[in-house]
C-alpha cells in the first residue's frame, strides 16, 4: 500500500536530514490540500514508528490557516479527522485582502502569499509552544523550484528539507522532499481524504504551473528523468559545477 511507501520515504528523509528530534513539538500547516492532509496523517502514524523504533517522542499540531480567498469549507476534512488523536487548530488571517492590496501586474503576487503564508503560520505554531514547522513541498516541488531558480533568477538552488529560522527561532522541516505527488495523490484517494479547493484565483495560472507542464513533457519522453532529478538534488558525490573549478581568491 502506498501509505507504507511513504512513510519509509518520510523515515529516510528522516534519517539523511535530521527532520525530528526527541520532545519535538511540530506543527503542520494544513491547507487542505492533498499533500498537507496527507502529511498530517501520516506524520500522525510515524509518531509511533518514531517511539517504536528509537524510543523517543515528537507531538504534532495541525494548523489551517483560512487565507479569506473564499475556500471552500473545511469541515469535511476536520470530519475526517476526528477518527485520530491529532489536535487542528484554525488561524484566522487577513492574508488575502494584503495580497488584494500589492498585486502585481493584476495579478495575486504568489512570492508574497507564501512568505505572509510562512510567517502566519509560524506565529500560530510559536503561540502553540512549538519548536518546528512542517510543510508538504514534495519531491515534484523540489524539482520545480530548482528549474524556476535555474531559468528565472539565473542560480542552481532548491528549498532545504530542514532550515533554521533565525528571526522567529524556528526550525522548518519537509518531510515529503524524498516522495511524489503521484504517490501522495494515490494515497490520498485510497484514504478517501476530502480536498479542500483552494480559493486562489492563481491556481493553475502560475511559472510554477508552466514548469510543471514542462517537466511532464520531459518525463513522457524520457521516463527515467524524473527519479535522476530528485537523485541529483543530493547526490553529492556526482556534484560537478563551474563553481568547483573556481580560483580560491576570487
Amino acid at each position: 500500500m502506498s501509505v507504507k511507501k511513504l512513510l519509509a520515504q518520510i523515515r529516510k528523509a528522516d534519517n539523511m536530514f535530521s527532520l525530528v528530534e526527541d520532545k519535538d513539538k511540530i506543527a503542520i500547516g494544513l491547507s487542505g490540500g492533498k499533500d498537507s492532509s496527507l502529511l498530517l496523517y501520516l506524520m500522525h502514524l510515524y509518531k509511533y514508528l518514531y517511539e517504536n523504533t528509537y524510543n523517543k517522542t515528537f507531538d504534532i499540531v495541525g494548523i489551517h490557516l483560512n487565507l479569506n480567498f473564499g475556500e471552500d469549507d473545511i469541515k469535511p476534512l476536520l470530519d475526517w479527522f476526528k477518527d485520530y488523536p491529532i489536535e487542528i487548530y484554525l488561524e484566522e488571517s487577513k492574508i488575502a485582502d494584503i495580497l488584494k492590496l500589492n498585486k502585481r501586474k493584476d495579478k495575486i503576487d504568489c512570492s508574497l502569499c507564501s512568505t505572509l503564508k510562512k510567517g502566519a503560520v509560524i506565529n500560530a505554531a510559536k503561540k502553540l509552544g512549538c519548536n518546528k514547522v512542517a510543510f508538504a513541498h514534495h519531491g515534484d516541488d523540489a524539482i520545480e523550484t530548482l528549474l524556476m531558480n535555474m531559468i528565472y533568477g539565473g542560480r542552481i538552488a532548491t528549498f532545504d528539507p530542514k532550515m533554521y529560522l533565525d528571526n522567529s527561532d524556528t526550525t522548518f522541516i519537509r518531510p515529503f522532499c524524498l516522495s511524489f505527488e503521484s504517490d501522495i495523490q494515490r494515497t490520498c484517494k485510497q484514504l478517501q481524504i476530502p480536498i479542500i479547493k483552494s480559493g486562489c484565483p492563481n491556481d493553475g495560472n502560475t511559472k510554477r504551473q508552466d514548469i510543471k507542464e514542462l517537466l511532464h513533457s520531459i518525463y513522457h519522453e524520457y521516463p527515467g528523468a524524473k527519479n535522476n532529478f530528485l537523485l541529483s538534488l543530493y547526490n553529492k558525490e556526482q556534484l560537478n559545477l563551474y563553481l568547483n573549478k573556481l580560483d580560491p581568491k576570487i
